[in-house]
């Protein structure tokens, strides 16, 4: 049975939904700067992730090593901003872009979902990033596994959309309790998990997006269970 919403979703991404990490590809790294000029041409929202450097900047990147993308076999959260801005993406002329080069390139032009990664010094990097979206007037919203970002930003930036992100694989009880005190405003499911009963169940409440669509057969499915797809590859609408 196709589940149904009826709250309305306030980021209204559309059916193009979220391009994972951007419009990446061979040539285009993930999370940089050229794949999230790549999705704005098609129109498609965007969703990254951010990290912190040492002395606290919010950047665009994934991973909590440099060593996949950059070759530097040391941690974002171990090198300032100065040497980030330094690095270069897969070979590429393409830095690790900060989240406030971002918020400027995509100037609300389409919806942005940003993925607050885990990690040490979490309310450092909340911080950084309510810092940012206070003056920025697009559609947005942050999102975490993290129940922990969703409760800060509801007690300190109220005004922010607010998610969390569930992973198929999480167990009941952890799932129960992340639901319940999460404070979401809205949830992004592992497309593994988006047929589950519990997921419609969510849905009657608020929207749900889902991850990582990457065929064709994903889009069909979660385009009768979700509200809007993050996809990449031949996930792409």
């Amino acid at each position: 049975m196709r589940s149904s919403r009826s709250a309305p979703d306030p980021l209204t991404p559309g059916p193009l939904g979220f391009a994972h990490r951007g419009l990446h590809g061979p040539d285009i790294p993930e999370n940089s700067l050229a794949a999230a000029r790549g999705a704005l041409e098609m129109g498609a929202g965007i969703e990254c992730d951010v990290r912190a450097t040492a002395d606290g900047v919010a950047h665009v990147f994934h991973d909590e090593k440099l060593e996949r993308l950059t070759g530097d076999p040391r941690c974002l959260r171990h090198v300032r901003a100065e040497e980030a801005a330094k690095l270069r993406l897969l070979g590429t002329t393409e830095s690790i872009p900060t989240l406030a080069a971002l918020l400027a390139l995509v100037d609300g032009k389409v919806p942005l979902l940003i993925e607050v990664k885990r990690e040490i010094g979490l309310e450092r990097l909340c911080e950084a990033v309510a810092r940012l979206l206070a003056s920025y007037a697009g559609p947005v919203a942050v999102m975490s596994f993290d129940p922990a970002v969703p409760r800060w930003f509801a007690r300190h930036a109220p005004g922010v959309l607010r998610g969390l992100v569930i992973d198929s694989a999480l167990k009941p009880w952890w799932r129960t309790l992340f639901l319940r005190t999460a404070r979401a405003q809205f949830f992004a499911v592992d497309r593994r998990a988006i047929e589950r009963p519990w997921v419609a169940a969510q849905r009657g409440r608020m929207p749900v997006y889902s991850w990582t669509v990457c065929s064709p057969g994903d889009r069909a499915v979660v385009g009768k269970f979700a509200d809007a797809p993050i996809w990449e590859g031949d996930g792409r609408p």
